[in-house]
Parts: C-alpha cells; structure tokens; sequence
C-alpha cells in the first residue's frame, strides 16, 4: 500500500511541476475585460431576479 501511495505522489509532482504552459495566466484574457464581464451578467441577473419578483 505505501508503494501505491509513493508513486501516487511521484506522479501527482511530477505533474504538478509540468503545468507552465497551462499554469491560467493567459496574456490574452485582460482582467479588466473579465471583470467588466462578471458584473454586467450579474446585473442582468439582477434585473431579472428582480421582474419575476413583482408580486407586491
């Protein structure tokens, strides 16, 4: 069992190092732009949480 687990740790390292081009610091996805993104679906959101909520 502690071989299974040792090599379970290797492998899981050894692609834990690997990951530098898939790391999700994409230079092409601007911060900004996904902020701006994020919170205008959350405003559509919010204004159709607030249609269905008309009862009174």
């Amino acid at each position: 069992m502690t071989t299974m687990t040792e090599q379970a740790m290797t492998v899981l390292t050894r692609l834990a190092s690997e990951g530098g081009e898939h790391g999700g610091n994409h230079e092409n996805l601007s911060p900004l732009g996904a902020g701006l993104g994020a919170f205008i679906a959350l405003i559509v959101l919010l204004i159709i949480t607030m249609s269905f909520n008309k009862d009174r």
